[in-house]
């Protein structure tokens, strides 16, 4: 057994037992309390094993690995990283109950499916960077769309009649248990801004890397128009943001068309070993 899988399987249980021990308390309560110092430390301990399993599982002295469940994995991770310094900031404690037990999944999936296959020219150095760099911008997007989704989703509840306590659904007292849409918003845009400065570092490296391996800057193919569109969605909504204040379901749907622009930029491919390769 190797230690990518050993370590991706403690995480797993790590973010079981965090993630039960909450929707326990809210069975019994109706509602999350605050996280306290020791969850925190205990949340950063799973991140800790988490991220070990992926540098286990992925990178080597000279090769770089890549399967489906570990991009998934990859991608939890990262949203996990930017949930926990968020919450030092702000109360967010409610997201916790939908994080925790996708990063369980995420973590379970990358132990029991650890497949996954060798990328071509790893031990070039640029190349390498390129790849790990548009890992991140891949998870990053995918976890401001499953936000935005998840906002839309918080959004619409909101609108509905209120239940009295005691009729509440399970799914109703989580929705109930999440942060406002105003500090979401803010999470949001925050993420996106990571993304896209993620993005840029992303083409900029595939543009040298592109450069050293076949002579041209950027290939002219499918995956290099769509990213550059989703690139852009992106940074006109950071514009809008700026400039028109854009806020709520107009920036839920740029978040989204941004997002369906990456997805088509990399469809027709083996899933992210494909969508980050450049053919000459």
């Amino acid at each position: 057994m190797s230690l990518g899988i050993v370590f991706h399987t403690a995480a797993a249980l790590a973010y079981a037992v965090l993630g039960g021990s909450l929707w326990i308390r809210l069975a019994g309560a109706g509602e999350v309390e605050q996280t306290g110092k020791i969850a925190r430390l205990c949340l950063l301990g799973a991140l800790v094993l988490h991220g070990i399993g992926l540098q286990q599982a992925m990178l080597g002295a000279q090769h770089l690995f890549i399967g489906w469940a570990l991009a998934l994995s990859a991608a939890i991770w990262l949203g996990m990283v930017v949930f926990w310094l968020e919450s030092l900031l702000v109360r967010i404690d409610g997201l916790q109950l939908l994080l925790l037990p996708a990063a369980a999944i995420a973590s379970g999936l990358a132990a029991l499916f650890p497949q996954g296959q060798f990328v071509p020219h790893a031990d070039d150095i640029w190349l390498r960077v390129h790849l790990l760099i548009a890992l991140a911008a891949y998870g990053l997007i995918t976890i401001a769309a499953l936000h935005a989704m998840m906002m839309a989703l918080l959004d619409r509840h909101l609108h509905r009649p209120l239940d009295a306590p005691a009729e509440r659904s399970i799914i109703g007292r989580v929705l109930d248990s999440q942060p406002p849409l105003l500090v979401q918003e803010q999470l949001l845009f925050r993420i996106i801004w990571i993304g896209f400065i993620v993005l840029t570092l992303a083409v900029g490296s595939g543009s040298f890397a592109s450069m050293k391996l076949t002579g041209k800057i950027l290939p002219f193919d499918h995956k290099t128009v769509f990213t550059l569109l989703s690139w852009l969605t992106f940074g006109v909504l950071l514009a809008g943001r700026h400039i028109w204040g854009w806020r709520g379901r107009v920036a839920l749907r740029w978040t989204l068309t941004g997002f369906g622009f990456l997805i088509l930029a990399y469809t027709g491919s083996r899933f992210v070993l494909e969508m980050i390769l450049h053919r000459g």
